[in-house]
């Protein structure tokens, strides 16, 4: 009987794409670079990925490789040690009434709706606005590795937010969430605090939250889940 050997990391290929314009800065050009083939990309293996700070979108694994810029940096939040703040204590009470279900990638509909509702009242004019069906499969519902989908719904059964994470050998690595934008509730706060609770239940350290750019208000807010580490030149460190 033969049995399969895991891909190693140095077994991957990998290529930078043409520039394009940035999704957070202004008047900026990015370029990411990319692991392949996707199918070679295990589990195992994204999670190393992911600790070289690497994200997942569909099948495609990238980071940024900007040229003279290094402003996305990979953040993670520790989930063991993580302390609530005021707002965050508030908003885990407002929300908690909420019922979760964890399912595979699946489409539904109702998920879709909620998607391009999210889209249109967030990031009106981006282009994810207008994402038909099969855009927001190959976005979100298409994965080689080990994926989930949660959703929230409230007593009556109304959905109010999907979050699509990936399931990592030390954590979670939180993908994707869109909601009800209901300005009178924090959805998207409770998303994340209920991802580190989980990583506190399943004895998990990690909540990686992709990237933190300082410059971006978009971006920023991921340093208000404390304790975090940054990764810097190769290294994941706790800020100065």
């Amino acid at each position: 009987m033969s049995l399969t050997k895991p891909t190693p990391l140095q077994d991957l290929q990998f290529y930078s794409t043409a520039s394009y314009p940035c999704s957070y800065l202004t008047n900026k050009q990015a370029r990411s670079l990319v692991a392949t083939p996707a199918h070679l990309i295990t589990p195992s293996l994204y999670t190393g990925l992911v600790h070289k700070g690497f994200r997942r979108s569909g099948t495609f694994t990238y980071r940024p490789y900007c040229d003279q810029c290094q402003a996305c940096i990979p953040i993670r939040c520790h989930a063991p040690q993580h302390e609530p703040n005021r707002t965050q204590r508030k908003v885990w009470k407002q929300h908690q009434h909420l019922q979760t279900n964890i399912l595979p990638l699946q489409w539904n509909p109702e998920h879709y709706e909620l998607y391009h509702r999210y889209q249109k009242a967030r990031h009106a004019g981006a282009g994810m606005d207008e994402d038909n069906q099969t855009q927001y499969a190959q976005f979100l519902l298409h994965s080689h590795i080990d994926s989930r989908l949660l959703e929230f719904r409230d007593s009556t059964g109304v959905l109010k937010i999907v979050s699509i994470i990936d399931i990592l050998e030390d954590g979670l690595s939180a993908v994707y969430t869109f909601f009800d934008t209901d300005p009178k509730a924090s959805y998207g706060v409770y998303a994340i605090l209920w991802q580190l609770d989980y990583c506190r239940q399943h004895e998990l350290p990690w909540l990686y939250l992709g990237y933190w750019i300082a410059e971006s208000r978009k971006m920023a807010y991921k340093i208000g889940y404390r304790p975090y580490q940054l990764l810097r030149n190769g290294h994941w460190e706790w800020p100065a």
